[in-house]
């Protein structure tokens, strides 16, 4: 579904970056519920901090779901944001439902966002293909901050061994 509009890019572009945005869009709203999963499940010895973190994240990767599902319609097309479409097209890992201690949601997390920077950084490469520089833009402006809060995850992975 389409809406005429006045931007200067070729509808079958338009088609074509708006289909990238909604397979992030579908992983974006996953990833987003993953981490609210974390943020209210977490137990153990790091429960505060690692509760507090989670809840961060998810408001970096509810920024990417705004920015992504904008960046639709402003192509004149309709971002599809419905639970059952996010359930069908998500990409990511499914969130293991076990998971209870700190170690086991930020392994989680980790493998999900890792999932979903690494996508990203892939629509970068097909957005500037199909010569929608702006799409390209948001995928490399979205992949940076993924990489930035895999790193917060991570470091609460390495231990003393893995440091030195």
């Amino acid at each position: 579904m389409t809406y005429l509009s006045r931007l200067d890019l070729h509808e079958s572009v338009r088609k074509e970056a708006a289909a990238l945005l909604q397979a992030r869009l579908s992983d974006a709203l996953d990833l987003e519920a993953q981490t609210k999963q974390a943020h209210w499940n977490v137990k153990g010895p790091h429960f505060l901090q690692l509760h507090e973190l989670f809840d961060r994240i998810h408001d970096e990767v509810e920024g990417f779901v705004d920015l992504i599902a904008e960046r639709i319609t402003a192509l004149g097309h309709v971002a599809d944001g419905r639970v059952q479409t996010t359930a069908a097209r998500s990409a990511l890992y499914e969130y293991p439902l076990q998971a209870v201690d700190g170690v086991a949601h930020l392994k989680a997390l980790a493998g999900a966002l890792a999932q979903f920077g690494a996508r990203a950084r892939a629509d970068i490469e097909t957005a500037t293909g199909v010569g929608d520089a702006d799409t390209a833009d948001l995928f490399t402006q979205v992949s940076r901050e993924c990489d930035k809060q895999l790193w917060m995850l991570e470091a609460h992975l390495v231990t003393g061994e893995a440091a030195g």
